[in-house]
């Protein structure tokens, strides 16, 4: 079978296709005929070799991806509550023996694949496994209660878009930038107030809260950049391990999707909230595998607004 990965770190161009012995499940899995798979920053990091401190029980070639949608066409023992001809999207850990989502053939433990939303195709439904879970994992952790105030950096972004679709429909009053190409993206996405990003965003976010916000989703990476706009014991979701200590009884939050792989509860919410039309999926465009990385290339020219997939 082939699989899209590298056998040494670096650019896009160390993307490559390989042919691989096809894997199989075993008890607790699920093995998925791979339709789509969704092109994530982690993904790009990987390539580049700034996670080969996990790939150390690996042998190459190492395979990134962490969202994948397709139909299961075989079921490992022990395994109630899917079948053969499924159609499901899946979260893939790309640092487990299982590796990433770059492959026609994925297996995953059972638990880390669901149905894919009705009236989804498999394309669409493979952008929401992880920027989905990495989402609801900050909103959780950051315990804001209903008329509580939000603020989304990175807003016109995956995460970002999620997190003012998932804020609204907790409850939450949210404040979200963007610049002005995507002032009317983030507006129809359900932001309550739009200001313009930058560096400086989070003087901007006082503004529209003087008493800080209880709450940040930091989507942008600006990690103490965005400190000034939480209030005082607030909350920042941290979606790329920021290790910086804001002060002021601010609490960091940082977000490790692959360590709550299994929450099938969570990846079934997220299905019930794009059959509700909760949650938009959001395909920028589509490559074939083969063109990996092209879909790199694009994704660091940075613009992209929603997620590039790879089809197989």
């Amino acid at each position: 079978m082939k699989v899209i990965g590298v056998t040494d770190f670096g650019g896009p161009e160390k993307l490559r296709s390989f042919d691989v012995p096809a894997p199989h499940a075993g008890p607790g899995q699920v093995r998925i005929r791979v339709a789509a798979a969704a092109v994530n920053p982690t993904d790009t990091l990987l390539r580049a070799g700034g996670q080969r401190a996990r790939l150390t029980a690996q042998s190459p070639p190492y395979v990134p991806g962490m969202d994948a949608a397709g139909t299961i066409d075989e079921v490992g023992a022990d395994v109630t509550g899917h079948r053969v001809g499924e159609q499901v999207m899946a979260i893939a850990v790309p640092a487990s023996a299982t590796k990433g989502a770059y492959t026609e053939l994925l297996v995953v433990p059972a638990v880390q694949a669901v149905p894919i939303p009705a009236g989804t195709s498999p394309v669409e439904a493979a952008t929401i496994p992880m920027n989905g879970l990495t989402t609801v994992l900050a909103l959780d952790a950051l315990g804001l209660r209903a008329g509580d105030t939000l603020a989304v950096t990175g807003a016109a972004g995956a995460v970002g878009g999620y997190a003012i679709q998932l804020g609204r429909d907790r409850g939450l009053r949210v404040l979200a930038d963007a610049a002005p190409a995507d002032v009317e993206l983030v507006t129809a996405l359900g932001a309550d107030v739009v200001v313009a990003r930058g560096d400086d965003v989070a003087q901007r976010f006082r503004a529209e809260a003087p008493d800080g916000v209880p709450g940040l989703v930091d989507a942008a990476v600006l990690d103490e950049l965005a400190v000034p706009a939480v209030a005082d014991g607030g909350g920042i979701a941290s979606v790329r391990y920021w290790e910086g200590t804001p002060g002021r009884r601010i609490s960091v939050h940082r977000i490790m999707v692959a360590a709550s792989a299994h929450r099938t509860d969570l990846l079934d919410g997220l299905r019930r909230a794009a059959e509700a039309g909760v949650l938009t999926a959001r395909v920028a465009d589509t490559y074939p595998a083969d063109r990996a990385a092209d879909a790199h290339r694009r994704l660091a020219a940075g613009g992209t607004r929603g997620r590039l997939v790879l089809t197989f």
